[in-house]
C-alpha cells in the first residue's frame, strides 16, 4: 500500500482501511501466540500500512484545519 494511493481515498475509506487493519494486526498477534504464524513479515507490513494510513489522515485534518 502507497501513501500516494491513500491520498485519493475519502476520509470514511481510510477509516474504514483503519479498521480492517487493526482487525489484521489483532488476527496476526492471535496467530502468533497460538503458534499458528509462518509469515513474521507480516507484523511489519501491517503495522507500517496503519502509520501510512494515520499520517495521510492526520494530513487531510490538518488542511481542513486550515482551510477554515
Amino acid at each position: 500500500m502507497k501513501a500516494g494511493d491513500l491520498r485519493t481515498k475519502s476520509v470514511d475509506e481510510l477509516n474504514d482501511e483503519l479498521v480492517a487493519l487493526r482487525r489484521e494486526q489483532f488476527n496476526l498477534r492471535m496467530q502468533q501466540a497460538t503458534g499458528e504464524m509462518t509469515q513474521n513479515h507480516e507484523h511489519g507490513r501491517v503495522r507500517k500500512d496503519i502509520a501510512r494510513v494515520k499520517t495521510v489522515l492526520n494530513e487531510l485534518q490538518r488542511a481542513a484545519g486550515e482551510k477554515k
